[in-house]
């Protein structure tokens, strides 16, 4: 018999909790026998959402949470004061190890700072990056950080090359995946003061494959494995990403319906460019997983529909299959005995 993987997952959270939370966490258990999801939440509510579904009813749980944390409230004291809400309640359980992971499309503040105050940080683990896949001409990449850590250090971009390469090796199964730095230019020289630090820690760090530096331009095209960054600047460029791949969607269905010729075209290639067009949808990739903790933490975007609660569910199984953080965890503590 498979291990169960337990995932807490916020039902309350996101735009459109908690309907397609709930639809995501049945389909999360219905695709994968191996899963165990205590939803938490206004228990009458969430049941109510389940009671339209058909599901293994001893792998979904509701746990009882009767506050919830909102967009606008300041995370930490929302943290310290709402102990009650389905955010705290969903992390505490993986904090006392009842649940393996957690998933949440709620409050990104909140997330980060619950997952630091309650799951914890990795001893030696400086700052948890949030570190999404991103798709590419070749597959996929890291983008690590996203919109955890704005104000970063050379040290902190070293240690998330290293937590991005255990990553990619073994949950997507890159060997010595290719470590990039990301410039405004490709040679050593350019760049501003935080990467002209961190490029030579980088070169030097002998437990990762660093390539150099990298313009955005080439991201998309594939030229690295793991995409290193501050917060800032990694979360420009995936909203660019986002945005960026909804808009030419949208532009090619307009074009190829605008008129009855390229309509009948487009019945005729419909079946490739639907295939193609999926490997830019970022929701089957699931989440962003916060790197670097104690146990981990997935955050969805907040506009998440079921599609991407299922595969940020299911993504926590080879996390955990894999020992992430535990192979994290020797990774650092190796470095500190230097």
């Amino acid at each position: 018999m498979q291990e169960r993987v337990k995932v807490a997952v916020d039902a309350m959270g996101g735009d459109n909790s908690p309907g397609e939370i709930v639809r995501g966490a049945v389909e999360a258990v219905t695709e994968r026998e191996e899963l165990v999801v205590f939803l938490t939440g206004a228990k009458e509510v969430i049941e109510t959402e389940l009671s339209h579904h058909t599901f293994p009813k001893d792998r979904i749980h509701v746990v009882d949470a009767r506050e919830i944390i909102t967009n606008d409230e300041a995370p930490v004291l929302a943290i310290r004061r709402k102990k009650d809400s389905s955010i705290v309640v969903a992390m505490n359980l993986v904090k006392k190890g009842e649940a393996d992971a957690f998933v949440s499309a709620g409050s990104t503040g909140a997330v980060l700072v619950g997952a630091q105050l309650l799951v914890g940080r990795i001893k030696g683990v400086e700052r948890p990056p949030l570190a999404p896949l991103i798709p590419t001409m070749d597959g996929i990449a890291l983008l690590i950080d996203c919109g955890a850590n704005v104000d970063a250090r050379s040290s902190h971009l070293v240690q998330f090359a290293k937590m991005g390469s255990i990553y990619m090796e073994n949950i997507v199964g890159i060997k010595n995946p290719r470590v990039a730095i990301v410039n405004i230019g490709v040679e050593e020289e350019k760049g501003n003061m935080l990467v002209k630090e961190t490029f030579p820690l980088l070169k030097n760090c002998n437990e990762i494959n660093f390539i150099g530096s990298i313009e955005a331009r080439e991201i998309p095209n594939g030229a690295a494995d793991v995409i290193v960054t501050e917060a800032f600047v990694g979360n420009v460029i995936l909203k660019l990403y986002e945005g960026l791949a909804a808009s030419l969607m949208k532009k090619i269905k307009q074009g190829m319906t605008s008129t009855p010729l390229s309509t009948l075209g487009a019945a005729l290639v419909k079946p490739q460019l639907k295939k193609t067009l999926k490997a830019f949808d970022l929701s089957q990739y699931g989440g962003a997983p916060m790197l670097g903790l104690n146990g981990l933490v997935v955050k969805s975007h907040g506009s998440s529909k079921s599609n991407e609660i299922k595969n940020s569910i299911i993504q926590c199984i080879a996390f955990k299959e894999q020992r992430i953080s535990e192979k994290i965890a020797a990774n650092i503590a190796i470095q500190e005995s230097i």
